[in-house]
């Protein structure tokens, strides 16, 4: 039987640690306070495989693969609802949800993509006003008929780009919807498929009619206080292995030119390749930018989050550049072989340590070591603060949230797999 530390110790603790890193000039307090303001996007995506709630025969496609069955997952929106309640309850903090357009309600009705409104999205917003969740958005231009080319914005036949920008049109006006209803602005982000799975011969006429196509949808400004739109871009995807139209280099020239906000996914680049790097770059061209916090394994598998050096790196960057007000932090994977309430928030709760963990840097004092010169004292500091008693802070602020501290989630976790998830058949 696991045992928890108690209440008394959990604060006790917690008053040792906030004497030590008061030493390097940290004050915890503080720093839990600024964590409680980090606002991470949940992705639907992860409560159903990716499933969405259309009335349609359309397999997963466009390079998206949701791999295992693990009984239980949401077959309508009241059950994924239901089960992002949950989740939200076993994680410190307020948060957002990031929604694809596949999960309207359409009463049972066919409504095709370019059709959706704002009001096929009200009960969602209705759940959002009332739990204080902030909403996002994003077009679905994967598992359609129209996409079974594998191309959507950049398809060669005028008619069907014109779908597509029909639906990206009406995207957008339901992010502004999002926005206006429930005061925060909502992130829109733009994400294709498009491209080849062997060389192609033409490289640039893709890409022209991509850029006419993003023209188009982007012609009418909408209040930033209500929707921000975000261009995602891609190395390579299943079946586009050799060429994608979308790449890191087009939407990043794109997203400069019109002062988009520029999204920078964890599994969307080389292997070897992270975006913590990326972020201060960027951020020099472009007013805000979107992470899709994944894990990739070998490629662009979306794993669940893990507390890993990449996670570090990209909440390091994130702080360390005082970059909390410009960086939005969505989540984006799906594991469909382990129980989906767990793999949500073992991914949020570790995104939101390593926040902390970042958060808890001596900045000034490594920057003033940094700029003094005396590279061999940066390293030592960096390497002592590895040893820092952060996961006794986390525990305190779990306490001071109402959520469960260390593994006690996971015995949430499985009361209501054997409450709820167990039932669904």
């Amino acid at each position: 039987m696991t045992k928890y530390p108690s209440e008394t110790q959990i604060r006790s603790a917690y008053r040792v640690a906030k004497e030590r890193y008061a030493l390097l000039g940290v004050d915890t307090d503080k720093v839990l306070k600024t964590l409680n303001t980090v606002s991470l996007s949940l992705h639907c995506w992860q409560g159903d495989d990716v499933g969405g709630f259309e009335k349609t025969d359309s397999g997963l496609s466009g390079g998206i693969a949701a791999t295992g069955n693990y009984p239980g997952k949401a077959r309508t929106p009241d059950e994924l609802r239901r089960d992002l309640d949950k989740v939200y309850s076993l994680i410190p903090g307020i948060h957002r949800l990031a929604l694809h357009a596949m999960y309207a309600e359409t009463n049972g009705h066919k409504v095709d993509r370019h059709e959706l409104r704002p009001e096929h999205f009200a009960n969602w917003v209705s759940w959002a006003a009332t739990n204080k969740h902030g909403l996002d958005f994003n077009p679905t231009l994967f598992s359609h008929p129209k996409a079974d080319s594998g191309f959507t914005l950049a398809h060669s036949d005028r008619a069907i780009r014109d779908f597509w920008i029909e639906h990206c049109l009406a995207a957008r006006q339901i992010g502004e919807f999002f926005g206006r209803e429930l005061g925060t602005p909502c992130v829109t982000n733009l994400w294709i498929p498009d491209g080849y799975k062997d060389t192609p011969v033409d490289r640039f006429t893709p890409r022209a009619l991509l850029k006419d196509a993003l023209d188009r949808i982007l012609a009418n400004p909408i209040e930033p206080r209500y929707n921000r739109d975000s261009l995602e871009g891609k190395l390579f995807g299943l079946g586009a292995e050799s060429y994608t139209v979308g790449s890191h280099e087009f939407y990043l020239g794109y997203a400069v030119a019109k002062q988009t906000l520029l999204t920078l996914d964890a599994g969307h680049f080389h292997p070897t390749e992270t975006i913590a790097d990326k972020i201060s770059a960027v951020l020099l061209y472009v007013p805000e930018i979107l992470l899709h916090v994944s894990r990739g394994v070998r490629w662009d598998s979306d794993h669940v989050v893990i507390y890993n050096d990449d996670l570090l790196a990209i909440a390091q960057e994130i702080v360390r550049g005082g970059f909390l007000d410009r960086v939005h932090i969505g989540l984006d994977y799906f594991d469909a072989s382990i129980n989906r309430v767990a793999a949500y928030a073992i991914g949020a709760r570790n995104t939101l340590r390593a926040m902390l963990t970042a958060l808890l840097e001596p900045i000034d004092l490594m920057k003033k070591v940094e700029l003094s010169g005396d590279y061999a004292q940066r390293l030592a500091l960096l390497e002592e603060i590895k040893g820092l008693p952060f996961g006794v802070i986390w525990d305190y602020h779990c306490l001071r949230q109402g959520v469960p501290v260390g593994l006690r989630f996971m015995d949430e976790v499985r009361i209501y797999e054997k409450r709820v998830l167990a039932k669904r058949v």
